[in-house]
């Protein structure tokens, strides 16, 4: 049996069509991270889960997870501060090593960072972190409540 040209064409378009399907770029091949916290993986250090947990008006503590993506140097977390126009600052603390390779999570004691300022659960509050490479990373970070959940008791401030 011989098919004619046309059914043939036809035939491998159906096909072609059904395999186009399959392209890359895949939902489930890209990071999907359910969190209630600002994330930020743009730059050597990873901001992971960023949130300040607040049991009042004007203060909080600011917790996220920093995973460092260099394999062969350690990094530092030197600061937190409000972005630009905003009225927020951070008490002074000693930097933070991130090891090469690893991950520092400030919701462990004794690492949280407080913060004070024109803010409350609920809100949104812009920051920039600073490292020790001069590297910045500016977010739109959450309020929590300190009251709730996860989150229970881990205002400092």
């Amino acid at each position: 049996m011989q098919l004619r040209p046309l059914a043939t064409a036809a035939a491998v378009l159906a096909l072609a069509a059904s395999l186009a399907s399959c392209g890359f770029d895949y939902a489930t091949d890209r990071d999907y991270a359910v969190t209630s916290g600002a994330t930020n993986r743009d730059g050597d250090v990873d901001v992971l889960s960023a949130v300040v947990v607040s049991a009042a008006e004007g203060s909080g503590t600011f917790v996220a997870s920093l995973s460092n993506n260099l394999t062969d140097e350690p990094q530092t977390f030197t600061g937190v501060s409000g972005a630009e126009g905003a009225t927020i600052t951070a008490a002074e603390f000693d930097p933070i090593e991130i090891p090469a390779g690893g991950l520092v999570n400030l919701a462990d004691p004794p690492a949280g960072i407080v913060l004070t300022g024109d803010f409350g659960p609920g809100s949104v509050v812009p920051l920039t972190l600073d490292f020790g490479d001069g590297e910045r990373v500016s977010l739109n970070v959450p309020v929590v409540a300190d009251d709730t959940g996860y989150w229970e008791g881990m205002d400092a401030s």
